[in-house]
């Protein structure tokens, strides 16, 4: 019977949105990241050049596409400039995927934005996605190569775990986060409460209802994202009006848009938990923020990706 063949050399390539998390998985992985040029012609146009052999090389370009969109112009050159110095795998490891929101056509003359960014993807030549907290599950479809959809509730559960709360609620602020916040209660063996939430307009919310036992208790509203802090901000005023105790806020990606920072500043929130998926710039950093990292998580799935071995291993 043959031998399973030796893999392809790892070469790990980063893109400019969070070269502090890239450095951080290749000091987990033990390599150094690939020499890259990254430049921008007069006009503002993105250039980029692979500056070492990338020929049967197993590919892992770095690069979340959160704002401004040239992070996805920067990924989409990536791949192409590893595909074409013949590259045998190419893997896009996307940290936070943009544009997730726009998943559906729920208005007339409207783009599904996250349909045609994966669809880009794929056209650009990667061989395969990797992605942690998609904001709705359903964006692995838009794919048709292979994706692999990671959580970041183990790095945040177990932060929380470590805090030793007494008899905590892991509150979901409207029912999109519901799954993540059972899968996140699940973990913590806490209780479970869910806002019944409407939303007049794009970024503003409205609490109607707080379903499940809160008074007196110390609440953790768990969520994928924070952009304005709008609905988080707005979730703790109605726990803390129903009578709950220290309050929490958890979310995988920290993109703290416009007013975000001033108003989780003012909250009556012990601590704002993130993972570092997207870059916080120090001007967005604020007394009550917290960092967790995702790089051992992520290094570990490139190594399993690396070697064909399941990436299930890391749900356990």
């Amino acid at each position: 019977m043959a031998e399973n063949p030796t893999p392809a050399p790892i070469l790990i390539l980063a893109g400019r949105a969070n070269p502090p998390l890239a450095q951080e998985i290749a000091e987990h992985l033990g390599l150094p990241l690939g020499d890259l040029t990254v430049r921008r012609f007069a006009d503002g146009e993105i250039f980029v050049r692979i500056n070492q052999n990338a020929r049967g090389r197993d590919v892992f370009i770095i690069q979340p596409t959160s704002p401004p969109a040239d992070h996805i112009v920067e990924l989409l050159l990536l791949i192409d400039a590893a595909k074409r110095a013949s590259a045998a795998r190419v893997t896009a490891i996307i940290p936070y995927f943009g544009y997730a929101r726009q998943d559906r056509k729920d208005q007339p003359r409207v783009a599904i934005g996250a349909k045609l960014v994966a669809n880009i993807i794929e056209k650009a030549g990667a061989d395969k996605v990797l992605g942690i907290d998609f904001h709705t599950h359903q964006i692995q479809g838009f794919f048709d190569v292979p994706v692999d959809h990671l959580y970041a509730a183990m790095v945040l559960a177990g932060y929380f775990k470590s805090l030793n709360l007494h008899e905590p609620v892991i509150v979901a602020p409207d029912v999109g986060a519901a799954k993540m916040a059972r899968g996140f209660a699940r973990r913590m063996d806490a209780s479970f409460a869910i806002i019944d939430k409407r939303r007049p307009a794009p970024n503003e919310a409205e609490v109607m209802q707080v379903v499940g036992e809160v008074d007196g208790r110390c609440c953790i509203i768990v969520d994928d994202m924070i952009d304005t802090a709008g609905t988080l901000v707005s979730v703790v005023n109605a726990l803390k009006e129903r009578g709950a105790g220290d309050v929490y806020a958890a979310a995988t990606h920290a993109l703290l848009s416009g007013p975000a920072v001033d108003r989780l500043t003012q909250a009556p929130v012990c601590e704002v938990v993130v993972t570092n998926t997207v870059f916080v710039p120090e001007e967005k950093r604020f007394e009550k923020l917290r960092i967790l990292s995702i790089a051992e998580l992520l290094a570990r799935a490139i190594r399993y990706t690396h070697t064909n071995a399941s990436v299930s291993q890391l749900f356990d």
